[in-house]
């Protein structure tokens, strides 16, 4: 069984004029939640009345780099070391948090860092099958030359 990954953090609601305010966040990834799908993160608010949000993982990760948006949520880097992530639901007003981008990094390393049945992410690797070699982004092919 794998443990589930949660990390505390500071976010800070964006409000329409100049008011930015601390929240406590917890981010949460569970796999054992929904075995067999893509597990999303739940953004908890505790002590707040404020509904937990949910935000693909890989959604997340790709935000930290460039804005990408799927469904109602939007996540994009905001200069080089914040990220911010917005939700929009019917009939509410968006919520936008912005977060210390090496919060959410170290928060989503760790969500990789173990497989299953806590197994490490490497151990992990080694019973998946698929290609050995590594393929080059840059050139499509393997160390030894041969197509990725």
């Amino acid at each position: 069984m794998t443990a589930a990954v949660e990390q505390r953090a500071r976010g800070y609601i964006v409000t329409d004029g100049n008011d930015h305010f601390a929240v406590p966040v917890l981010l949460r990834y569970d796999p054992e939640a929904a075995p067999g799908e893509e597990c999303p993160v739940v953004l908890h608010f505790p002590g707040s009345a404020s509904p937990d949000r949910e935000i693909p993982r890989a959604l997340l990760e790709a935000g930290l780099r460039a804005t990408c948006t799927e469904g109602a949520v939007r996540v994009w880097p905001c200069g080089r070391v914040q990220t911010v992530v917005e939700f929009h639901a019917p009939g509410e007003e968006p919520l936008v948090i912005q977060f210390d981008a090496v919060v959410l990094i170290r928060f989503l390393r760790r969500t990789h860092a173990e497989g299953p049945a806590g197994e490490p992410a490497v151990a992990a690797a080694a019973h998946e099958p698929g290609p050995t070699a590594a393929t080059s982004t840059t050139t499509g092919t393997t160390p030894t030359g041969a197509p990725g």
